[in-house]
């Protein structure tokens, strides 16, 4: 493997609760299971899905809807808050079109579009989405924290977002934007992308996963980790400042910025930046029988 250089997203106002979170010790649980459609499933689909707290995990299947099953998980100081939390967080989900929309609402949403004082509510409410959708889905995925971020099988356009986690996308078709501010963030492309995508992290590693027939030309940066890839490099003359060695066999690149570098003959620009943590590139050897 070539190493190739050296070495916020904002967490919504109630991203804060889980400060409180030894205080919250009545708890009551709950499940969500429903089936929703899209009004023409040939045509295509977006699944958008925003939480605050708790996982989402999303799976690609050969059907025509959208099934979900979510674990609800009330923590409070009291039984009374209990009863708060019950009145004032609503799950949200709208079937409109070819749109599914998932939306866990309440207080915390206006305190953060007004900017108001976040105050304790004595409770916190928690989802943890398992969803199937249709193979070729666009997927928009954004959660807080308290749970991970993960996609298989799906191909199409994908937007995920999360404030404290890793997020995990593994056998997807697509491009997009996949960006958290603590976790890693590991992809599996099942096909190479043929258009831009940006990985980001603050605090973390990017692993990357393609096929070999590979041909991309990629804009590094790390501050504090290295790159690596498996692919052969060039690098691009965009980046003046770059500089070049040999190391133990490897090629090193190093800068103080990103490294623009192509793989095989170039093509889609793919962003991968990370503040700590290192970058990987890796190739996914083709299965060949005998």
């Amino acid at each position: 493997m070539k190493k190739i250089l050296p070495v916020l997203f904002i967490i919504l106002s109630a991203g804060i609760f889980f400060l409180h979170a030894d205080s919250y010790r009545v708890q009551k649980k709950g499940e969500v299971s429903r089936t929703l459609h899209f009004q023409d499933p040939s045509q295509s689909k977006d699944l958008q899905v925003d939480n605050i707290f708790g996982s989402i995990v999303v799976t690609g299947y050969e059907g025509k809807e959208v099934k979900l099953f979510a674990r609800k998980t009330i923590k409070a100081r009291t039984e009374s808050r209990i009863q708060k939390a019950e009145q004032e967080v609503k799950l949200d989900i709208t079937e409109e079109g070819n749109v599914v929309d998932i939306y866990v609402d309440g207080p915390f949403r206006q305190q953060h579009q007004e900017g108001e004082k976040w105050e304790d509510p004595g409770y916190q409410v928690h989802y943890d989405f398992d969803i199937q959708v249709p193979r070729k889905t666009n997927v928009y995925l954004k959660t807080a924290t308290e749970g991970d971020i993960k996609i298989s099988d799906v191909e199409g356009e994908f937007k995920i977002h999360h404030a404290d986690g890793k997020i995990v996308m593994q056998d997807i078709s697509g491009s997009g934007t996949a960006k958290t501010a603590a976790g890693d963030v590991e992809v599996h492309f099942a096909k190479n992308p043929d258009a831009a995508c940006t990985f980001k992290t603050v605090a973390g590693d990017i692993r990357a996963s393609f096929p070999e027939n590979l041909s991309a030309d990629f804009l590094l940066k790390t501050r504090y980790g290295e790159a690596y890839s498996d692919f052969p490099v060039t690098l691009l003359p965009v980046q003046s400042s770059a500089t070049e060695e040999r190391k133990n066999g490897k090629y090193v690149y190093r800068s103080n910025t990103s490294v623009g570098v192509r793989i095989g003959a170039g093509g889609p620009e793919i962003t991968m930046d990370t503040l700590a943590g290192d970058i990987l590139i890796n190739k996914i050897e083709s299965r060949r029988t005998k």
